[in-house]
């Protein structure tokens, strides 16, 4: 089985990050094609924006790797499981997790990507586009506040929460849902990644210092978060 990465950002990439291309380039070193990758976007979360695919394909210029995007709302690709297997990453869009995840099961894609990931195909994303590969998360889908998902892809275990420095109710939401049961969860900044070999984290890495990254659980009665240790893409030591 070929090596299987996953990167679950908290917030960032070319999305928010401007010029920053820290987390971007991460992404694009673990592809198999290290010339010029081949780089697919999903924008299903954001409802196929075309101001979110038009940053996208400006933000991947043909010198940097070959980017294509592809849209569920107005399908043109007949054959979804021969487009995903030319890609080396698949690159996931934020917005809403929980209509995500409804399409892309409507259309046959979850195990189309389960696949794909297995083949070698470097899966990334943001917020929804990285909740989506956990058992669950912490989303906004329903409209504020934020509220506990399940039934994600289960790529990887246990749950996700991103924005967790961006967003005030993130972490209130997430400490009252482990109080009631929900499973450990890795909340990470905005700026950070959790990067997964296969199904198990490999290491956390930032686009900006200082961001961090934690592992919220219950322990008896208390909620803890352990901090975990983030690589900061920027030096060569880690933060």
């Amino acid at each position: 089985m070929a090596q299987r990465h996953i990167v679950a950002m908290g917030g960032g990439g070319f999305t928010t990050d401007g010029d920053n291309r820290l987390l971007d380039d991460f992404v694009l070193s673990l592809a198999r094609n290290k010339r010029r990758p081949k780089i697919c976007f999903l924008a299903t979360a954001s409802g196929d924006s075309d101001p979110y695919i038009s940053l996208f394909h400006d933000s991947f210029p043909p010198s940097r790797a070959h980017a294509v995007h592809l849209k569920l709302f107005d399908r043109k690709v007949p054959d979804l499981r021969s487009f995903i297997g030319e890609q080396d990453v698949i690159y996931v869009g934020g917005g809403n997790t929980a209509n995500l995840l409804a399409v892309w099961r409507l259309h046959g894609l979850d195990r189309i990507l389960r696949a794909a990931w297995n083949a070698g195909t470097v899966l990334a994303g943001l917020s929804a586009g990285a909740i989506c590969w956990f058992e669950c998360g912490i989303t906004d889908s329903f409209g504020p506040p934020p509220r506990g998902l399940e039934g994600g892809l289960g790529f990887l275990k246990g749950g996700f929460c991103p924005h967790y420095d961006g967003e005030a109710d993130r972490r209130p939401v997430l400490h009252r849902l482990i109080r009631r049961g929900f499973p450990a969860t890795l909340a990470v900044d905005d700026g950070a990644a959790a990067h997964f070999v296969g199904g198990r984290v490999k290491e956390f890495v930032s686009s900006r210092p200082s961001v961090r990254a934690f592992r919220v659980s219950l322990e008896g009665k208390s909620v803890v978060e352990e901090p975990l240790s983030v690589r900061y893409l920027g030096s060569r030591r880690g933060s």
